[in-house]
């Protein structure tokens, strides 16, 4: 047998259909812009879980110390309903341990990040104070004039608003008291 006889005839080549290019890329197109948006959720999830970690840690307390706030109260009307002109030793005694006990339990509040808001003379912040009135008196108008209960706020959170009487301005005496009402 020579070589000749041995060598087969050669497939023709079949036809394969031609890629279509243009669908080609826009499965490319696809999957990228799949991918792009997936890495896109992937890192929107990991700042989302990385804010609530930090909120829970700065935020973790808001109700142990919202129960507290009434304890801090109570301390404050002791204080303030405590004659201060006694000279009974033991009044004064209890008078001091009651001030030491305010101040401490302050103390702690702020080292947990919970301040106390709303002083005589701040101006009106709706978001921190809760007008319970408005009349005239010697603060200027919007200024806070008197604070019924104190507030607090934790970090930017406002645990509590402070319940406070608004300045509407200095009361003019020669003139009558009017009231606005427009409707």
């Amino acid at each position: 047998m020579s070589d000749e006889t041995n060598i087969q005839p050669e497939a023709a080549p079949e036809a394969t259909p031609a890629p279509d290019i243009a669908a080609l890329e826009a499965d490319l197109a696809k999957a990228r812009d799949e991918m792009l948006r997936a890495l896109a959720e992937a890192e929107n999830t990991r700042r989302r879980a990385e804010r609530q970690a930090t909120e829970a840690r700065v935020y973790a307390i808001d109700r142990f110390a919202g129960d507290l706030l009434p304890v801090a109260d109570s301390l404050g009307r002791a204080l303030q309903a405590a004659p201060r002109d006694t000279t009974d030793e033991a009044l004064r005694n209890i008078i001091t341990g009651l001030e030491l006990t305010e101040r401490t339990l302050l103390d702690v509040f702020a080292r947990h990040g919970l301040k106390q808001v709303g002083a005589k003379g701040d101006a009106f912040d709706p978001n921190l104070h809760q007008a319970v009135a408005q009349a005239p008196s010697d603060q200027p108008a919007g200024k806070v004039a008197e604070v019924m209960q104190p507030g607090y706020v934790l970090g930017e959170r406002t645990l509590r608003a402070a319940m406070v009487l608004v300045s509407a301005g200095p009361a003019n005496a020669g003139s009558t008291a009017s009231v606005d009402i427009k409707v």
